[in-house]
């Protein structure tokens, strides 16, 4: 047996639902790269208004509603909140998994709600971008 695995038996022996609390910060980091995707894509929404400012005034007929810093500021609110948000999911799950208790599950249905309001931005951001290039 090598020393690693002697270790990872030793760690799981010493932290209670090692495995639990494990698939709970894997979800955490997901969460958190969900919301750096979220801010840089937003990010880049709102710098590409600026690129289609410099595009000739007959490639941008439908430009003038300024859409765009407006949907990047979203996307950019979207994911601090989405960062928020799993923290407290992460916080709360952490101490419910070493509680015995029956455990209210009202934060579960964050992920779906999170969802439909990211999926709105972006159709919303989608439209846009048809608008603008036609």
């Amino acid at each position: 047996m090598s020393l690693s695995s002697e270790r990872f038996r030793w760690v799981c022996a010493v932290i209670r639902n090692f495995s639990d609390h494990a698939a709970n910060e894997r979800t955490f980091l997901s969460w958190v790269r969900t919301a750096i995707a979220l801010m840089a894509f937003g990010f880049v929404v709102e710098r590409f208004d600026i690129f289609l400012r410099l595009v000739p005034a007959a490639a941008r007929t439908a430009h003038g509603l300024r859409f765009g810093p407006a949907m990047g500021l979203a996307l950019m609110a979207s994911g601090l909140t989405v960062l928020v948000l799993a923290s407290v999911r992460f916080r709360r799950m952490s101490r419910e998994i070493d509680d015995d208790r029956e455990q209210d599950r009202a934060l579960m249905g964050l992920d779906l709600a999170l969802a439909i309001v990211v999926s709105t931005v972006g159709c919303a951001l989608f439209g846009y971008v048809v608008l603008t290039t036609r």
